[in-house]
């Protein structure tokens, strides 16, 4: 397995760059309205307007919160994305979930789709922390992604060329990660059909 250095993320940039426009026009699967309206759900429930969106893509979400009167701010790797956030009137910045360029307890709430399953494991942990640090005390933390087995490496099935990088997690090794940082509020898998991995849905909080 290849640990993705800045050769990969340059690789991953240029993948997400070239499908952006497709990205933007395709439908959103059905489940994926059910869980971002469970995290709207928390986020009404808790005090807090402001959202941090780690890997914004075309920014479909990020104007879904927007929408519902929440102050967004999006990142993504590809500059591409964060001109489609920008065309729809979001605060978009080209950034690395790595480096995330924010203050201490800056945001009420992070919220990452599907973006951080291309996080190496060995740099999870640094992520974790970063978006710990930019959450005030309190503060929600949605982290979704594919997994079910533990796994990591380029997926040479993927149809996006160049083929991109995944890092994947059991069910209980995913938990464990976000536990030293985070309080795990709720935690539900979707299943995606037979020998797919399950999505994995995790509703964290900073203590």
């Amino acid at each position: 397995m290849s640990h993705a250095s800045g050769h990969d993320k340059e690789q991953l940039r240029q993948s997400y760059n070239k499908y952006a426009e497709q990205r933007d026009q395709s439908k959103m699967e059905p489940w994926k309205f059910e869980v971002r309206q469970q995290f709207l759900q928390s986020l009404l429930e808790n005090d807090g307007n402001s959202i941090l969106e780690l890997g914004a893509g075309p920014g479909r979400d990020g104007l879904y919160f927007q929408e519902h009167r929440f102050e967004v701010v999006c990142v993504d790797l590809s500059d591409e994305m964060v001109r489609l956030c920008k065309d729809k009137g979001l605060d978009a910045r080209q950034m690395d979930v790595r480096e995330l360029q924010f203050e201490e307890g800056q945001f009420d709430s992070v919220y990452a789709m599907n973006s951080l399953l291309h996080v190496p494991k060995s740099e999870i942990g640094g992520v974790l922390a970063n978006v710990h640090r930019v959450l005030k005390p309190g503060g929600l933390f949605f982290y979704g992604v594919y997994g079910g087995e533990s796994s990591e490496g380029v997926w040479e099935g993927d149809s996006y060329e160049p083929k991109r990088f995944f890092a994947m997690y059991a069910d209980e090794e995913l938990k464990a990660l976000a536990q030293p940082l985070f309080s795990v509020e709720e935690f539900y898998t979707v299943p995606m059909g037979e020998g797919a991995p399950h999505f994995q849905s995790l509703l964290l909080r900073k203590q």
